[in-house]
């Protein structure tokens, strides 16, 4: 039916439901011994409230879709409804028309709305019924962990995808709140806590555990997942909890579980009046935009409505591929779109000048750890002078506000990588006190997913039969997933003062041999060995956020904290041999960077 034939249907039950209510009152109190002169009278009440109903239906939007059918905002609409035609009508009916009974238009109303709202229950019980999940074999039964809001968005978003081929058959739900034991929702009884899984499985015959709770620890996703697996159940999880609140969600994105939901799932709020202050209607230059971190600070900018905003790269392939999944082309011929290398800063000056940035999230480096112990000069050119040739053209051109992303492994630094973004974060703040704007770094460790990092190291490994390499049997690391760093980055920037290096809080490190585990357990592969290869040069077995020294102090935001770092001027910086592993000299700088010492020379 379309929707002006389903709404003209329930305007046609209410007038109905008011001739019942009608006739009810007479058999009632009446017993239809009524003379005809009363019984015209009647039919013209009957006629002056059906079209009531219509009038104020429409003028109030009532009849044209302003209630889901059934809901509970709609019960307090209908009551509210049939209180005003029935006061009119009562006004109305009895200065015009004298014959009419007074019990009519005083007694018919409620009754009307008994029948009215007696008839959307029974639609409602019909829509929302629990399916029978045997005898089908398209459909899979499955119990859903966690009664609460998402619980019952689960239950709507399956019951929407009812009589498909992926169809997921809730029979049971399991919560570990005692108040909900003898619940049940939409005709889905809640079974017990969690340490009934196994039994609930047994009874309903389920083959599938749902997790219905977005915002569960890492650690309470594993064991769940583990006990999932115990008795033979697949496992699911929920999209993320922003996804679920923008409602952009359907069944199909019930998805099995991932190793970074077990070792991600923060719960981050988002303050997004102070994010759009500062981006909504800037320019806004993103570097190493085609990378993990870049293309997903790409995605979750274009939202907040930048005026522009300017994805740069050295390579083209990965420009293509975040075009595509920001603007939905990958055309590569618009000025949203630069390939220029941070190292060149005649290039970069083009830039500026073309798109004059007025916000810049610095997210080009070199990161590999192991390759930058290989290659030095490399990491010194592009993760020290390609960053100190942004900060020296967003101060000319003054760019209001400059986000460094950098990494934990420049806190108590030990490697090339962590000596060239630790000198980035000092470039950073000397800048920040030259210019007095808010050029700040945002610093956070491992990122899931990201590219080259373990996950797609394992996962390959496994794939291919093992062994699994693990450095260490005791080496920890932090993670978080990209979206989640992104939206701190972004939420940071809003908040940093000038100079400042703001920490994300990645919550408790994590062992490399226990992911390595797991992975190798739920990925179904059989013998497959770990082999310990031994820590790389310059690798620490565990991980830091803040140097010796250090100090941080919260902020505003539960899961950022900042430190001040000590600034440290171009010219300075070719003076730093001793960094570990990174031998700098003049000649590395650009020549205007170079000082000069007392005697005239330089160095």
């Amino acid at each position: 039916m379309s929707p002006w034939m389903r709404r003209g249907a329930l305007a046609a039950f209410d007038i109905v439901g008011w001739a019942l209510a009608t006739a009810v009152v007479l058999g009632v109190r009446h017993d239809f011994t009524i003379n005809e002169v009363q019984w015209e009278s009647v039919l013209q009440y009957w006629m002056l409230s059906s079209l009531l109903l219509l009038l104020v239906g429409y003028a109030t939007k009532f009849y044209r879709g302003r209630f889901l059918v059934g809901s509970f905002d709609e019960a307090l609409g209908l009551a509210m409804h049939v209180a005003a035609v029935g006061g009119v009508s009562l006004g109305v009916a009895t200065v015009l028309n004298e014959a009419l009974p007074r019990s009519i238009p005083v007694l018919v109303p409620p009754v009307a709305l008994l029948i009215s709202a007696a008839g959307r229950w029974f639609y409602r019980a019909l829509r929302t019924r629990p399916s029978d999940a045997s005898g089908q074999d398209e459909t899979r039964p499955v119990l859903v962990y966690g009664a609460g809001d998402a619980g019952r968005q689960v239950l709507q978003l399956l019951r929407a995808e009812r009589g498909t081929a992926r169809h997921l058959a809730p029979v049971g739900l399991l919560d570990d709140n005692p108040g909900k034991r003898n619940l049940r929702i939409q005709g889905v009884p809640v079974l017990g806590d969690g340490t009934q899984l196994a039994e609930a499985a047994e009874q309903t015959g389920a083959r599938a555990v749902i997790l219905a709770i977005p915002d569960a620890p890492g650690e309470f996703v594993g064991r769940v997942q583990d006990e999932a697996a115990r008795v033979g159940l697949e496992f699911f999880v929920l999209p993320r909890v922003a996804e679920m609140i923008g409602g952009s969600v359907d069944a199909s994105a019930i998805r099995p579980v991932e190793i970074s939901d077990v070792l991600g799932r923060h719960q981050v709020t988002t303050d997004l009046a102070s994010i759009a202050g500062y981006l909504t209607g800037k320019r806004v230059l993103i570097t190493g935009a085609g990378g993990s971190i870049g293309s997903e600070l790409a995605r979750q900018v274009h939202a907040f409505g930048p005026a522009t905003m300017t994805m740069l790269d050295r390579d083209e392939s990965a420009l293509h591929t975040v075009q595509l999944a920001v603007h939905g082309h990958g055309l590569l011929d618009g000025p949203e779109t630069v390939l220029v290398d941070i190292r060149d800063r005649d290039s970069l000056r083009k830039v500026f000048e073309e798109h004059r940035p007025e916000v810049v999230f610095h997210a080009a480096a070199l990161k590999h750890l192991p390759m930058l112990e290989r290659f030095p000069a490399e990491g010194w050119k592009t993760n020290v002078l390609g960053t100190l040739n942004l900060l020296t053209l967003a101060a000319e051109f003054d760019v209001e506000r400059f986000v460094n992303v950098s990494t934990d492994k420049a806190a108590d630094a030990t490697s090339v990588l962590g000596a060239t973004k630790r000198l980035a974060e000092q470039l950073t703040a000397w800048h920040a006190r030259e210019t007095g704007r808010p050029y700040m770094s945002v610093r956070f460790g491992n990122v899931l997913g990201s590219r080259g990092s373990m996950l797609h190291t394992f996962n390959a490994q496994i794939a291919a039969g093992g062994p699994v390499t693990v450095t260490h049997p005791e080496v920890t690391r932090y993670f978080m997933t990209i979206p989640e760093a992104c939206e701190l980055v972004i939420q940071a920037g809003s908040m940093g003062t000038a100079g400042e290096v703001m920490v994300l809080e990645m919550g408790t490190p994590v062992r490399i041999l226990d992911v390595a585990k797991r992975m190798i357990r739920h990925s179904g592969a059989h013998g497959v060995e770990i082999v310990f290869t031994g820590l790389r040069p310059g690798e620490k077995l565990h991980e830091v956020l803040f140097s010796d020294g250090e100090v941080s102090s919260a902020t505003a935001h539960d899961m950022i904290r900042s430190v001040p770092v000590p600034p440290v001027a171009p010219s300075e910086a070719a003076g730093l041999e001793n960094l570990p592993r990174l031998e700098v000299t003049a000649e590395t700088l650009p020549p205007e960077e170079r000082r000069t010492d007392l005697a005239g020379g330089e160095r």
